[in-house]
């Protein structure tokens, strides 16, 4: 079974509307989205924004279903400045970048008294991912930086970027990389850039969602039904 997941409605509504013989569960609000591609069992939900409720329900949704691999699609700020929005980031790593114990001689991103720092999105999926074509604009294969936080500063935004080598900023992959690591189970993570990580957002954000609900899909069904 695949477990789809994004933080907004918005962004997995795509692959809720692909499902074959679908039905939904709820667990304290969360919604559970049930279905096939194919012969493919596929769950779908809604995690919630930012990295406290996405690694809660993920966990939850481990314990309860125990998926053999885990998808997360949404958007993302760009760091690099080559991406564009419409873009498309294949997470090859992750890091929660406000982890910061520096102060005590822990790197940047690196949880204290653990081994976790760097979480590695599966190679065999971000392979798969990275043979399907884009369905606008380019594709690349980097990292991506999580935080509790809506960038709106192009010099934190550069300071992201030379301090951890970030290619895109969000508020959730790390922390599923981080759940998804513990548990030992194969993860991917794309995301479609949507602003420069400066403040300067899209006004049309509502409709830019379903583009990039659909982008997100658009690779998430190929590595479906290509497994």
């Amino acid at each position: 079974m695949t477990l789809i997941l994004g933080a907004m409605d918005g962004e997995i509504a795509a692959a809720r509307a692909d499902l074959e013989n679908p039905s939904r569960t709820a667990w304290n609000g969360f919604h559970i989205h049930h279905g096939w591609i194919g012969d493919r069992e596929v769950l779908v939900a809604k995690t919630g924004v930012g990295k406290s409720l996405s690694a809660m329900f993920c966990q939850h949704l481990i314990d309860t279903h125990s998926p053999e691999q885990i998808l997360f699609g949404g958007v993302a700020g760009a760091l690099n400045s080559s991406l564009e929005i419409g873009d498309t980031l294949i997470a090859r790593d992750c890091i929660i970048h406000d982890m910061d114990a520096t102060a005590f001689g822990f790197k940047l991103g690196e949880i204290p008294y653990s081994p976790y720092r760097v979480f590695t999105c599966d190679p065999a999926l971000v392979a798969q991912a990275a043979t399907v074509e884009p369905m606008e604009g380019s594709v690349v294969t980097g990292r991506v930086l999580t935080g509790d936080q809506f960038l709106t500063s192009a010099q934190t935004r550069n300071e992201l970027r030379a301090a951890l080598d970030g290619d895109a900023v969000e508020m959730e992959g790390a922390s599923v990389g981080l759940v998804a690591t513990v548990n030992r189970i194969p993860f991917l993570l794309i995301r479609t850039i949507s602003d420069k990580a400066d403040g300067q957002a899209r006004t049309d954000f509502g409709s830019f969602l379903q583009f990039a609900s659909r982008n997100s899909w658009h690779y998430f069904r190929h590595i479906l039904v290509n497994i």
